[in-house]
């Protein structure tokens, strides 16, 4: 057994290819979910990336749309609260500028002076002038009454909304909250 070669323990790896026709290698193509509709590849171009089709260059492509169905669970007390907080000094904000500009404009027409003189002529007396509509309807004063007013709408619509969303949490975890469906365009 000295002329016998030792048995080698790893395959050598053959340095070349072995002769013969080499098979072609195609290009690897993922799995798909779906089966392509049947006649889709002998419309497709074989050019194109996994048998698809390439749209034709004077043609519209028509945008996908995707939806998703989500559910309205639980509202954040908190959040809500903050939310509607500043909603309402904003509304409150608003209410304010909108009364001194409608009063800026109700007086330059000189609606105060008119209805103010028939109440006053209405209301007058042997010794008495009458009611003084200009005087109570001032400026100073209806801002005065439109901040109160203001204010307490703040109050009310910050508690309103977050005692709607305890509420809405307690019926959520009965009913299962409200199911919106969202849609989004390519």
């Amino acid at each position: 057994m000295s002329g016998a070669q030792p048995q080698q323990a790893y395959p050598q790896q053959p340095s070349q290819a072995p002769p013969g026709p080499q098979p072609q290698v195609q290009p690897h193509h993922p799995p798909r979910a779906y089966d392509a509709p049947a006649g889709a590849e002998a419309e497709g171009d074989g050019d194109a990336p996994g048998g698809l089709r390439k749209p034709r260059t004077g043609a519209r492509t028509v945008p996908r749309t995707r939806k998703a169905r989500l559910r309205v669970a639980k509202l954040d007390p908190w959040s809500v609260m903050k939310v509607s907080f500043l909603l309402a000094i904003a509304l409150g904000l608003c209410t304010v500028v909108a009364v001194a500009v409608l009063w800026m404009v109700m007086d330059a027409m000189g609606v105060f002076a008119a209805v103010g003189g028939t109440i006053s002529e209405a209301t007058s007396s042997d010794g008495s002038d009458g009611f003084d509509l200009q005087g109570f309807l001032s400026l100073p004063r209806v801002l005065t009454f439109t901040g109160v007013v203001a204010l307490i709408d703040v109050v009310l619509m910050t508690a309103l909304a977050t005692l709607g969303a305890f509420i809405y949490n307690l019926s959520a975890g009965f009913v299962g909250g409200v199911e919106v469906t969202l849609a989004e365009d390519e």
